[in-house]
């Protein structure tokens, strides 16, 4: 896309190859918007990383998989959204290999985020699933090699989808002040496949799993006690819990598609995946909105939370000790 002579350019002196500033929203009020959901992003997953690694009674295999996740998560709310928003102000003003940093950032951070989650999955799989053995099968010491090989497995991962890429950073560039990176069929359908397919398959595949043990735990206490006076307030303790797994189910599920489908639409339609600083804002800002999502879902339904967010407002957590306190 060359723009016209006397256009508003990104390199003036690059007339014929130089793209035309992007237009910013009308209303400031947007601005304002996405500057909050990061700021807000950032802050959720803040509180949430310090809760788990100050308070000890919270250093466990579950909450480091929710540690890592706010990390990921983290790094949208301070890296990715504030790019996201500046390059519907102005052009792209820090060369190919910046471009190209940027894009293996995001990849990386994108997909050990939902890596994080499928870990969340199978943990609380073997939580409810396997009880028993939950303690002896699932330590700390095995949940931090786990989410380690995660972020690896990240890194490594979009090295090589983005290999290309990070060879030629411009070769999808139809101006100077732009920044595109495209994914081809193949490459498309490999990231579409380990990136999105795989990952919801192996948590709606679990979380069904988790739905069905529930309802049948809630069966088998509703029988052995049915000859108990107790047993109509049994009936509604089992009808909460059924309809408490249910909507975590849903929650999880449909948060997550909502945010990524749209992304991934062009795949399950056979066509390649461009994302580029000035195009499919409304998309990419759908994908980041999951890592806001997030803590909501993952800690703010736990009591804990809302203690330690007490504790550290109110900066008690400075306290000497402050640490060994009774968060659970």
């Amino acid at each position: 896309m060359k723009a016209p002579e006397g256009a508003d350019l990104c390199f003036p002196l690059l007339l014929n190859n130089s793209c035309r500033k992007p237009v910013p929203p009308q209303s400031d009020g947007m601005l304002v918007l996405l500057s909050f959901i990061s700021l807000l992003t950032a802050a959720l997953n803040l509180l949430v990383i310090i809760s788990i690694s100050h308070f000890r009674q919270l250093h466990s295999p579950t909450n480091l998989l929710i540690l890592s996740l706010a990390l990921s998560d983290l790094l949208v709310g301070l890296l990715l959204m504030p790019v996201e928003i500046l390059s519907t102000e102005t052009c792209w003003f820090l060369g190919d290999l910046m471009c190209a940093l940027y894009y293996v950032v995001d990849f990386i951070i994108t997909s050990s985020s939902v890596g994080n989650m499928v870990l969340i999955s199978i943990d609380r799989y073997l939580a409810i699933c396997d009880p028993l053995r939950y303690n002896t099968t699932v330590t700390l010491d095995k949940t931090k090699i786990c989410v380690c090989l995660c972020w690896m497995y990240s890194v490594l991962y979009n090295s090589l989808i983005l290999m290309d890429f990070l060879r030629h950073p411009d070769s999808h560039n139809s101006c100077y002040g732009e920044c595109v990176v495209v994914l081809n069929h193949i490459t498309g359908s490999v990231d579409f496949v380990f990136t999105f397919i795989s990952p919801i398959t192996v948590i709606i595949v679990l979380y069904l799993r988790i739905f069905m043990v529930a309802v049948s735990q809630a069966q088998i206490m509703r029988s052995h006690i049915a000859a108990v006076t107790q047993q109509s307030s049994v009936r509604v303790t089992a009808k909460k819990s059924e309809m408490k797994a249910a909507r975590t189910l849903g929650v999880v599920v449909v948060v997550f598609l909502i945010c990524f489908c749209p992304y991934y639409s062009p795949s399950l339609m056979g066509e390649v995946i461009e994302d580029s600083s000035s195009s499919s804002t409304f998309v990419v800002w759908l994908l980041y909105f999951n890592s806001c999502l997030n803590p909501v879902i993952y800690a703010f339904f736990y009591p804990w939370f809302r203690k330690s967010i007490k504790l550290i407002v109110t900066l008690k957590i400075l306290q000497p000790g402050s640490c060994d306190a009774k968060i659970l």
